[in-house]
């Protein structure tokens, strides 16, 4: 059976849809009539482009067409709630299977919304009858916790919704589990015709060769709380807010609760407003902030893992990884926390900590998901490593700090050239950093009128400085904690005093007079 998108256009129920709507809900119509009954179909859609809307609509048109029921998974509670809803405004009687559900009366419903787990549980159990079930949606299919139940659906049209189709397991691809993938609107497009916002992404620099890669593919909370509570990386963060997106709504994503706790005391000993959430938090106590925050024009909520999938929230203006991620799904989930469009809004500010767009690209970037669905190793494979990253990355100084050193025409120095020039010609490493601190000291001088402009001046330098240390610590194969901290300090130290000393006489040089008394 064949909706046509004049039939759509002519009802009134639900949501409204638009035209790429219409659109996937033909193809995947065409699928039900050109497939065996056991098909397992994919359907990928960006996050914001209404994923639940368009299969809400196909629940509504299947239980008019056929005599069988529905079947919705969701791997979270609060996504088995929203998806209720929406089937209801689409006029779908359905009921949520849940710990506390009591099935008595199932008899009386067509379709079911559950969560993974307890449905596993009730399936096991004998307690829900499913042998007229004819459509299965699998919301956020990328999760491999849907896999385990397929088993009990082996005359049930599968339908898989996600964002991005590429396993949350690597050892277990979606080509495995599903035999087609639908590819629909991209971002660009949906960006295009003000569907969606578009990112303005600011990277910072950040090394990540400390982290460490846990079973399941990504960096370990452990590995990731050593590295994002240090307090250069929460000043960095905290810096990082106040150059790009100070004043605006800020969701912040952090790997670990530790880290957002951090972070809550740090904005809030700066004076923001701040919140922080996470999967202890009492339902009531969730409640609480997520009112606060959509009421708050100002407000920051630093969060763990639960705000990455089935949370809307239109107002938000900027969204901060303060985390890094091997997950490409990830990336694009914690960036559309930020797209949905709102009267006012056609952009949103993400502030990446994370060297996660070096790795995977701008958010909305033109991805080839049919060649990532077919072969993801090779995609994941092609992906730069941490060490690649940071030795590909020059650091350039962010537009207000620029603007300190207007009249110095460069101001980068060249690390690893100037490693391997010193090695060529038999001279000690400490020649490197002897020749960025002359070159450090020399444009701090070029943009001051005396030794106390300088030295306020080097304060600036904080990120350059660090940048030139990880670089040359690379060069040497030393980079033990407490030795780039020792190095890191006596950097500064050396050029305090350089600056002291030949202030006079570089001023001089650089301007043909010397400096005032």
């Amino acid at each position: 059976m064949i909706v046509t998108t004049s039939e759509l256009e002519e009802r009134k129920v639900g949501k409204d849809l638009y035209s790429y709507q219409k659109g996937a809900i033909d193809k995947i119509f065409k699928s039900f009539e050109d497939s065996p009954e056991d098909y397992h179909l994919l359907y990928q859609l960006p996050t914001g482009g209404g994923k639940t809307v368009i299969f809400s609509e196909i629940v509504r048109q299947y239980l008019k067409h056929h005599n069988k029921k529905v079947l919705v998974m969701t791997h979270r509670i609060e996504l088995c709630k929203q998806t209720s809803n929406m089937l209801t405004e689409f006029n779908v009687h359905n009921k949520i299977v849940d710990s506390k559900a009591n099935l008595e009366d199932q008899g009386e419903y067509s379709c079911f919304v559950a969560m993974v787990e307890t449905l596993n549980n009730r399936l096991n159990e004998d307690k829900l009858d499913i042998s007229d079930i004819g459509l299965v949606i699998i919301d956020e299919a990328h999760y491999n916790s849907f896999t385990k139940l397929f088993k009990f659906f082996y005359k049930s049209f599968l339908l898989g919704v996600t964002a991005t189709p590429l396993s949350s397991n690597m050892n277990l691809p979606m080509t495995d589990n599903y035999d087609e993938l639908i590819v629909g609107e991209t971002i660009e497009s949906l960006i295009e015709n003000e569907f969606l916002a578009r990112a303005e992404t600011y990277s910072y620099n950040v090394g990540l060769t400390s982290l460490v890669v846990g079973a399941n593919g990504d960096y370990t909370v452990k590995s990731s709380e050593d590295l994002y509570t240090n307090n250069d990386m929460l000043s960095k963060l905290l810096h990082s807010y106040e150059e790009s997106s100070k004043g605006k709504k800020t969701l912040i994503f952090n790997n670990g609760i530790n880290t957002s706790l951090h972070v809550y005391d740090t904005f809030r000993a700066a004076g923001y407003n701040v919140a922080h959430l996470d999967n202890t938090n009492s339902k009531k106590e969730r409640e609480h902030i997520l009112k606060w925050f959509k009421e708050t024009p100002d407000a920051i909520l630093s969060s763990v893992s639960i705000l990455t999938t089935g949370f809307d929230e239109p107002t938000v203006e900027s969204i901060i990884l303060n985390r890094a991620t091997k997950s490409l799904t990830l990336y694009y989930q914690m960036i559309g926390r930020g797209s949905r469009i709102l009267k006012n809004k056609s952009t949103f500010t993400v502030i990446d900590l994370g060297n996660n767009f070096h790795r995977f690209g701008p958010w909305g970037s033109d991805l080839d998901w049919q060649k990532i669905f077919r072969s993801p190793n090779y995609y994941l494979d092609g992906l730069l490593s941490d060490e690649d990253l940071e030795n590909n990355f020059r650091y350039v100084m962010p537009p207000e700090t620029r603007a300190e050193f207007a009249k110095s025409e460069i101001v980068y120095f060249d690390i690893r050239k100037t490693y391997i020039e010193s090695i060529k010609r038999g001279e000690s490493s400490k020649v490197v950093l002897e020749r960025s601190i002359a070159q450090h000291a020399r444009i701090c001088i070029e943009n001051s009128e005396d030794i106390y402009d300088a030295l306020i001046l080097m304060k600036a330098l904080g990120d350059d400085i660090d940048y030139r240390i990880m670089r040359y610590t690379k060069c040497i194969s030393k980079s033990t904690f407490n030795f780039v901290e020792w190095i890191k300090d006596d950097y500064r130290k050396k050029l305090r005093a350089y600056l002291r000393e030949n202030f006079d006489s570089i001023f001089e040089e650089i301007n043909g007079y010397p400096p005032e008394d």
